[in-house]
């Protein structure tokens, strides 16, 4: 039996993205209905096919942006390029600032969230102060929340556009603290993303508690303090915190 946390701990940082709101699913709809309405099917096989070409070329893109490699605009322009290229029709950057925009509305309206969001929150919030911390994009995280029905479960959000730097920077915890008013010993960070969270909350001197449903292997080559508990379902923490 897994023991209850220190009462040490006052306050949460949690991510959004693939923690709380179901950033895969929500996006995919999101690409689907595009791709519909823009009839990309003239230039790709299938959905599908427009899909397998997207994904993987939009998680490098994210991780070099975590890493500070690439700015917010390459990442926004070459994930829509990428898979329009490599099928022999590359696109204007009018083009793909057209599409992004479209896409992040579409994305914005989106409700699906990770199970057990709503349920774990109602019972964390009163026992902690919880604060939403994102690499996201500031114009549609907040509508984002809201469309899912999670600002009320919120004390507040920290963004890394805000902060000027992204998770695993310390830098950005460091701006949560002032922001939340909470100390690194009375925090916990939790999220999906090792690189993102937990190597970050290591960088930041925070707690962690690693989501992950997909039951993905530590990194071999990982130097982040492990966290204090790996989850697969958000319902867990209930008790625990």
């Amino acid at each position: 039996m897994i023991k209850p946390h220190s009462p040490a701990y006052k306050c949460l940082f949690i991510d959004l993205d693939d923690t709380l709101w179901a950033t895969y699913e929500n996006n995919c709809e999101s690409l689907t209905e595009l791709y519909t309405a823009l009839n990309w099917g003239q230039y790709f096989v299938s959905c599908e096919a427009f899909l397998n070409s997207f994904w993987p070329h939009n998680d490098f893109l994210w991780s070099e942006y975590r890493h500070g490699r690439i700015n917010k605009d390459q990442l926004t322009l070459s994930r829509f390029q990428h898979p329009f290229t490599e099928a022999g029709h590359p696109l204007t950057t009018a083009q793909i600032e057209d599409i992004n925009s479209r896409f992040l509305n579409l994305c914005a309206q989106k409700r699906g969230i990770c199970p057990g969001a709503i349920e774990v929150l109602e019972y964390l919030h009163g026992k902690y102060a919880i604060y939403i911390l994102s690499n996201g994009f500031r114009e549609v995280q907040q509508r984002k929340m809201d469309a899912a029905g999670l600002t009320p479960h919120v004390d507040g959000m920290v963004l890394s556009e805000d902060a000027g730097i992204n998770k695993p920077h310390k830098e950005i915890f460091d701006y949560a603290f002032e922001v939340s008013g909470y100390s690194p010993e009375a925090c916990i960070m939790i999220g999906d993303s090792w690189d993102a969270d937990i190597e970050g909350a290591s960088n930041g001197g925070v707690s962690s508690i690693w989501y992950n449903p997909k039951h993905n292997a530590i990194p071999a080559d990982t130097t982040a303090r492990h966290p204090i508990r790996t989850i697969t379902h958000l319902t867990e923490l209930i008790g625990y915190l």
